[in-house]
């Protein structure tokens, strides 16, 4: 596994600037992807989609758009929107954490619970935020992860701009 050190990747302001403009963009290319996935769902009535299949299309959709989109315009950056993932899913976690139990919201039930009942399981929930837990913190965190994995496989066999040439 080759890494590169900071110090060879001699990156400029203006360069840094501009890979981090590009990790928003294509964080937001993510979102997007599954916002028109959602957009569709909403048409064939989501109660009547089971919650395991929005969960894959929630992968396959912007790992597919992921990919496209690499493949025209070839952007590491684009490999990393996982990590926007992670924190959203993050941020959403502890904002279910912080919040009160009680009849309705998930009664009695221990953080592992809140977490679990709120994001993962597809035959109960928790009663928090009005049930939309994996709308709101599984299934744009899947978003961003599948788009980056899109992105990678588009990636391989590229030649890495920080690679040293030997």
């Amino acid at each position: 596994m080759g890494t590169t050190q900071a110090e060879r990747m001699n990156l400029s302001g203006s360069q840094m600037f501009s890979q981090a403009l590009w990790f928003f963009l294509h964080s937001l290319f993510s979102i997007l992807a599954w916002g028109l996935l959602m957009g569709v769902i909403t048409l064939f009535h989501p109660e009547s989609v089971p919650a395991s299949l929005t969960l894959g299309l929630s992968v396959a959709f912007p790992l597919f758009v992921g990919f496209i989109l690499v493949r025209i315009r070839e952007s590491d950056v684009a490999t990393l929107t996982w990590l926007a993932g992670l924190v959203w899913f993050m941020i959403v976690g502890l904002w279910i954490l912080d919040m009160p139990t009680g009849p309705g919201a998930c009664f009695r039930c221990g953080p592992g619970d809140k977490l679990w009942y709120t994001f993962f399981s597809l035959h109960w929930d928790s009663g928090m935020i009005d049930g939309q837990g994996r709308f709101v913190g599984t299934w744009p965190a899947a978003a961003m992860v599948g788009y980056s994995i899109g992105a990678k496989l588009a990636m391989r066999g590229r030649e890495k701009p920080f690679q040293e040439k030997r």
